[in-house]
């Protein structure tokens, strides 16, 4: 933490993490006289401490903030205290179809970053790391951004605009393998039939079968089945959503058969897995108050894709600074 060094405040109560650590803290929200930004960095069970007392003081204090912004799971909470609303926002690729049918008001998108006037969001830590070499940069010039990157043995800074998942296989040697897992993860809620997903790629369905099992060691309806469970693990364990919502959004027509597929993988019910830990709650919003239907097309719809090469202006800080 070499960039931490020379804090002298008195310290208070210590934040705790959810990976167990915790961080030091000088005071809460209302201790903050204002500043160039207010960031709000979240991650699993932000809804259990995103308090109806902090949203309400979260947006009381934003006026004294030029800039606010939100990493990971912190879009949530300046979506809820009303604060990204009229915004382009993102947030983690596992949480945009709920983000974006919870909050109508916000331009969602699926990039790594978006900077949308004096509001930026990150859908992770890495996106972070590359908005914030962004900001100096617009602000401070492209040397000193390169000066802050290499203090942190950082060389891969990537544009806000591409897409969070790459669809890539790490190691992987034919590019076709990469693009049929990519056509998969696109259709999970509806899995496209193989002979399709072949086509896509330029392959008969005999040499698909054969870069799956080259490049994964299974053939391409495993790799399927397993990309759709395990969706179906991290929506049990992160949302509120009902069984049976899960089992249609994750390609399962009928709830036996998800509940039988899902024990054969994880050796237990999804029942069974929901209550093997406390429910990391992603959203208070419960499944119905969603508008969640079977079909992915209304959900999907709602939030703009990222084609990565559109035209991209440079954001000045005189863009972040504009007050509220």
């Amino acid at each position: 933490m070499r960039s931490a060094g020379g804090l002298s405040r008195r310290m208070v109560a210590p934040v705790p993490l959810t990976c167990g650590i915790e961080l030091p803290s000088h005071g809460d929200l209302s201790a903050a006289d204002g500043a160039d930004a207010l960031i709000v960095i979240s991650g699993y069970g932000q809804a259990e401490v995103a308090t109806r007392g902090l949203i309400t003081q979260l947006r009381r204090m934003a006026v004294r903030f030029r800039a606010l912004g939100g990493v990971d799971a912190g879009p949530w909470v300046l979506a809820r205290a009303g604060l990204l609303q009229g915004h382009r926002a993102t947030v983690h690729w596992e949480d945009l179809e709920d983000f974006a049918s919870a909050f109508p008001g916000v331009d969602v998108v699926a990039d790594r970053y978006v900077i949308s006037n004096n509001r930026f969001t990150a859908g992770g830590a890495v996106p972070a790391a590359d908005m914030m070499l962004h900001l100096i940069g617009a602000r401070c010039g492209a040397g000193v951004a390169g000066q802050v990157a290499d203090s942190f043995l950082y060389d891969a800074r990537a544009d806000g605009s591409r897409p969070q998942r790459t669809g890539l296989v790490p190691g992987a040697r034919d590019p076709r393998l990469s693009r049929a897992l990519t056509v998969m993860g696109q259709a999970l809620e509806e899995p496209v039939p193989l002979a399709q997903i072949a086509r896509t790629v330029g392959v008969g369905i005999r040499r698909l079968e054969q870069l799956f099992q080259d490049g994964l060691g299974q053939g391409p309806a495993a790799a399927y089945l397993e990309l759709r469970l395990q969706l179906a693990r991290r929506m049990i364990a992160d949302t509120r959503h009902s069984i049976q919502e899960i089992g249609l959004r994750c390609g399962f027509a009928d709830r036996s058969g998800f509940s039988r597929a899902y024990r054969r993988r994880f050796q237990m019910s999804p029942m069974q897995s929901r209550h093997a830990k406390p429910v990391a709650k992603m959203s208070d919003i419960k499944t119905s108050d969603l508008n969640a239907k079977s079909s992915g097309s209304v959900r999907a719809s709602r939030i703009a894709r990222s084609t990565g090469n559109r035209d991209r202006p440079v954001v000045t800080m005189s863009q972040l600074e504009t007050k509220q």
